[in-house]
């Protein structure tokens, strides 16, 4: 990642002061995690652990935290989080994203799906002429449930079904042709 590019960003997204919400967490992340252009870290907030990414989306920042007040992502949490990395971006575990042709094992599978949304799994599935409808239904899965597990992983909270679902996606893509 163009580490100078992502810092940028950051600060033109966030002031040059942490608001007083965000300096209660800056520095208090764990799991930190860097994958591609992604950094994603928890925190212990006021209503239990929550999860929170950015991500770089061409010169712009995309972030998500699945407190209550997070679902657009910006909350005092997101913010925290820049900070941090702005403060020590060395303290995040740089996860090299692989590509499926290279998973191997189950922890690398788990790296590769961490990294890889529905939402881009049922894209690439699109394009072979499979709708989300028709993969909701192949799965016996209603459309809706599929959209709520999707749009739920973009806020950073998560289904049980959320993995299944993600490996149904891959070997739709791999054994299925429309």
């Amino acid at each position: 990642m163009d580490t100078e590019a992502f810092k940028a960003a950051i600060e033109s997204t966030w002031s040059d002061l942490p608001s007083a919400k965000a300096n209660r967490y800056i520095g208090k992340f764990f799991d930190r995690t860097l994958i591609g252009k992604k950094i994603l870290a928890k925190v212990i907030g006021n209503h239990g652990t929550y999860t929170i990414s950015i991500e770089m989306k061409s010169a712009s920042l995309q972030s998500a935290c699945s407190c209550y007040i997070g679902k657009s992502g910006f909350c005092h949490h997101c913010e925290a989080l820049a900070y941090t990395y702005l403060n020590d971006p060395e303290s995040f575990k740089v996860t090299k994203q692989k590509t499926l042709k290279q998973v191997r094992r189950l922890n690398e599978l788990e790296t590769y799906l961490k990294g890889k949304t529905l939402e881009a799994l049922l894209q690439e599935l699109k394009k072979q002429g499979i709708s989300q409808k028709e993969f909701a239904e192949a799965i016996g899965m209603s459309g809706r449930q599929l959209s709520a597990i999707k749009s739920s992983e973009l806020r950073n909270r998560y289904y049980n079904e959320l993995g299944a679902t993600k490996v149904a996606c891959l070997w739709v893509m791999e054994h299925i042709r429309k």
